[in-house]
């Protein structure tokens, strides 16, 4: 699935449009909202990505200082974490397609964030770096992210949290 594409699935969806349907249309549990979602939270899809909506929220939020995306901050620590990464092992690594990491590499590139240097053993790739100014910033957004996902998982004990993530990576990774 393209970038595109699943950034387009992960939008909160547009509010209703009101409309004269009666208020009974919808039977009552006891939530908030008082509409029932119980079948849709039955649901993994509906679930992840509720989970995913709240974390990303909180993470857009406190990453707008760094001028990161979530696909940004993806692409710098993977090249932080693999000095000399390939475009092609960050397309694989993150499941994008290459033109969509053009872009992003060109402007991490403009920021002065990454380097490109020739790769050491293939000619026709360029292994990338973060420059000096990329490592400073990544590792500030990375006690940042470290710090938002504790505040949003606040909820969960620490085995909780892990037995989450293990979870969900045996779901994607198939």
């Amino acid at each position: 699935m393209s970038e595109t594409s699943v950034a387009n699935t992960l939008r909160r969806p547009r509010a209703p449009r009101k409309t004269a349907a009666p208020a009974t249309t919808f039977p009552v549990v006891d939530n908030d909202s008082g509409i029932d979602t119980s079948y849709l939270e039955t649901l993994l899809g509906y679930n992840a990505r509720r989970a995913a909506l709240a974390v990303i929220g909180v993470f857009l939020q406190r990453m707008a200082p760094y001028g990161l995306r979530p696909v940004d901050f993806s692409v710098l620590t993977l090249i932080a974490h693999n000095p000399g990464i390939t475009s092609r092992q960050l397309c694989a690594a993150l499941d994008i397609l290459p033109p969509n990491l053009v872009g992003m590499i060109k402007s991490l590139d403009q920021r002065g964030l990454i380097e490109r240097r020739p790769h050491p053993t293939d000619r026709r790739a360029q292994g990338l770096h973060v420059s000096a100014a990329g490592k400073k910033l990544q590792k500030s957004a990375q006690a940042t992210a470290t710090q938002l996902e504790s505040d949003v998982a606040s909820r969960l004990t620490a085995q909780e949290l892990d037995t989450l993530k293990d979870l969900l990576r045996k779901v994607y990774r198939g």
